[in-house]
Order: structure tokens, then C-alpha cells, then sequence
């Protein structure tokens, strides 16, 4: 079963030279490909880990490789190898537009209760909920630059 967001064999060349190679201490490693498809198909439809469909392998997996590679940054490094490939060959658009618009604020909001900010609801693992919607036609940048997003607060509590 292929996902619309599936690696395609061009995206596979550039990125599977890049990915870490197992150790053989732990015994062999699931094929990249199928994990990072797993990822894909996650970081495209916003389900949880436990609604992974079976084609992609065992979702503890793809889960586990999905945080080994957030909290040693891996997914960084992939997204500025691939950003500087890409730059190399004239494919990157780096024109920034900053929008110095400011908007002033109702009279009336300045006297606003002050009440705590309430917290988003949290699933049943603990993980705020998300909604992310990929496009169908997504590109090996932008793929990473999500993963990188969603790793980077995944992180932070192994960082500390």
C-alpha cells in the first residue's frame, strides 16, 4: 500500500545516503524507506502512532526511530543537506517578504479580565492534538522542515 505522500525513488536516492547506518549491536534495523514513509504518512494525516497502518511496519518503530532521530538531530541535519543541494542546483528560492503592518487594538482591550490562559486539550498519551494537512504533492524540503518542527518541542524535554 503506497501513501500519497510516499518517498518517490528520486527523493529516495537523495535522502538514503544520508541516513545513519545500523550499528549490528541491536540486531538489524527495519528498512528506512518503509519508517520514513510511516513518518510521512503520520506528519501528512495527523493521526496518533496507535492508528499506523500496518504497511509501514510496527508503529513502536517507527515511533521510536521518529524520536531517536528528533532528539539527535538527525531530521536538522537531513533538512540542511537537502536545503543546500537543493540551493546548489538553483532549486531554493531564498527571497524573504516581511510584512511591517501593525494593527492597533480595540479601546476595549485593554481592560480585559485577566484570567489564566486555558490549556489545550491533551490526548489520551499526553501529546497536545494536532491537525496537520500536508499537501498531496509535498516536497522532500518541506517534509523535513515539518519533521524538524515537530521534533524540535519533542526534544527538548531529553535535552534537559
Amino acid at each position: 500500500m503506497l501513501s500519497r505522500g510516499d518517498l518517490t525513488d528520486a527523493e529516495w536516492a537523495v535522502l538514503g545516503p544520508l541516513l545513519p547506518v545500523s550499528n549490528n549491536r541491536c540486531g538489524r534495523w527495519r528498512d528506512h524507506r518503509q519508517v520514513i514513509n510511516g513518518i510521512i504518512h503520520r506528519l501528512g494525516t495527523g493521526v496518533q502512532w496507535r492508528e499506523l497502518p500496518e504497511p509501514f511496519g510496527p508503529r513502536k518503530t517507527v515511533h521510536k526511530r521518529h524520536l531517536r532521530w528528533s532528539t539527535d538531530g538527525t531530521w536538522e541535519m537531513l533538512l540542511q543537506r537537502v536545503q543546500a543541494a537543493a540551493d546548489a542546483g538553483g532549486d531554493l528560492d531564498w527571497n524573504v517578504n516581511v510584512d511591517s503592518t501593525s494593527v492597533r487594538a480595540h479601546q476595549h482591550a485593554a481592560g480585559a479580565p485577566k484570567k489564566p490562559p486555558t490549556t489545550p486539550p491533551r490526548s489520551s498519551k499526553g501529546a497536545p492534538q494536532r491537525s496537520v494537512h500536508l499537501h498531496a504533492h509535498i516536497t522532500l524540503p518541506l517534509l523535513l522542515e515539518e519533521a524538524v518542527r515537530q521534533a524540535r518541542p519533542s526534544a527538548a524535554p531529553a535535552a534537559g
